[in-house]
């Protein structure tokens, strides 16, 4: 039997230590290793959702099927192209965090007043989840973190596939922007596998990449705009403490990123994060 002292102590202790964030600087980056980049690439994105792939694209492909064969050489030919001009842009910052009730309030060091305040909606009915719940409470002086970053990979892309498209090379116009929004994409999964290793909780040595897709490690990645937080308008907040112009991304009137083929997240370590819906669309709904 437990006795009511060591009970009491057990209670007390920490539900989920806060991780140290590795550096509070804002960082930003070139990655000119396109390769690597494009070893993040969702196959089923790019080659099934995007150009139209029907069936197991990776399946068909290893049994050298002609279709997906064809396909494939295409797409590897858009690449070899893309590889002479496309540019991969990050930028990225842990905050400290602070949440109350369904409000996230970020800090920059040693900064008493918030530098971006957001609040967030709550589901209305099951587990009643919202966002900020996955901010834990300040432990003996210190606060949370939240990382958050933007990347993108659509620096001139439009002007060039409207170019091929006039002349008449429709498949390379289709693939170039397709390319470009996964190309994104991947850079997203390649930028938050290296927050978690900064952050000190690399992914399992043994971690495939399709366990990635489904995101099977630690913490996730919101983006605003999806079921977690379907506000647009969010993304002002963004842009208001990580200047993600620096890397060629522009706000539009509407919230959406210029180029488009760019990512933003708010990524968070808490374990028990998972992908939910507060049963709102982006216009309210």
């Amino acid at each position: 039997m437990v006795s009511p002292q060591i009970a009491c102590e057990v209670e007390l202790l920490p539900y989920t230590p806060i991780p140290p964030a590795p550096y509070l600087d804002r960082r930003v980056r070139d990655v000119p290793q396109l390769a690597e980049i494009w070893s993040y690439i969702n196959p089923f994105m790019l080659y099934g959702r995007h150009m139209g792939y029907r069936g197991d694209f990776e399946k068909h492909l290893a049994a050298r099927e002609a279709k997906a064969v064809e396909l494939y050489n295409e797409m590897e030919e858009v690449k070899n192209e893309a590889a002479g001009f496309m540019k991969v842009r990050a930028v990225w910052q842990f905050f400290e965090a602070e949440a109350e009730g369904e409000t996230l309030r970020l800090f920059a060091p040693d900064a008493g007043e918030p530098v971006q305040t957001w609040k967030f909606k709550r589901q209305k009915t099951g587990d009643q989840l919202c966002l900020s719940d996955y901010v834990l409470d300040p432990k003996d002086g210190k606060r949370d973190h939240v990382a958050v970053f933007v990347v993108t990979a659509g620096e001139g892309i439009r002007d060039r596939a409207e170019k091929a498209k006039h002349e008449g090379y429709y498949f390379k116009s289709h693939g170039l922007q397709a390319l470009a929004i996964e190309s994104a994409e991947a850079c997203a999964e390649w930028l938050h596998r290296r927050i978690r290793e900064d952050w000190g909780f690399p992914d399992p040595a043994e971690m495939t990449m399709p366990q990635r897709f489904t995101s099977r490690y630690r913490g996730k990645r919101y983006s605003f705009g999806y079921p977690a937080c379907p506000d647009l308008e969010d993304q002002a907040g963004i842009w208001k403490i990580l200047r993600p112009e620096e890397i060629g991304v522009q706000l539009t009137e509407g919230f959406m990123m210029d180029p488009e083929a760019s990512v933003s997240a708010l990524a968070f370590h808490h374990p028990d994060c998972t992908y939910f819906s507060v049963g709102e669309s982006p216009d309210g709904v």
